[in-house]
């Protein structure tokens, strides 16, 4: 349990050392939803790399933690914000956009039309696939 104890310990200050970098890219907003002054947090983008890196990770706020840990709890509406996002320029945000739009698209017409209409190129695409959907 020690050693088990040690590389959660290790991976979180790798975490905590991407903090500052983070940041500044999102500028202290939550990179999905832009929310300010609200909690967040660093989010590692699954399949995570053996390292953290600072392009496979999201600052996000608590909520779009929760969501993210608990897709089945997406309520639609409240993430009409995707459909713009799917389109940012940095594939980690795509990724998890489209991850989220694809669960939201079994209830929601507008998240259908936005996957309909969304093209991620391939290296990108392979990445949002490597990770199954969770109901």
């Amino acid at each position: 349990m020690a050693k088990g104890y040690e590389i959660h310990h290790a991976r979180n200050l790798a975490l905590q050392a991407l903090g500052k970098d983070l940041a500044r890219r999102a500028k202290s907003k939550c990179e999905l939803t832009g929310v300010s002054g609200v909690p967040l947090q660093a989010y590692e983008v699954p399949p995570v790399s053996e390292e953290p890196e600072l392009d496979r990770t999201l600052l996000i706020s608590e909520d779009c933690h929760a969501a993210l840990e608990r897709p089945a709890t997406l309520v639609g509406q409240e993430w009409r914000r995707l459909a713009e996002t799917v389109w940012a320029d940095m594939p980690a945000i795509q990724v998890v956009s489209w991850r989220m739009l694809r669960v939201l698209a079994v209830k929601e017409d507008w998240a259908r039309e936005v996957l309909e209409a969304v093209f991620l190129d391939p290296e990108v695409q392979a990445w949002a696939d490597a990770v199954p959907l969770m109901p």
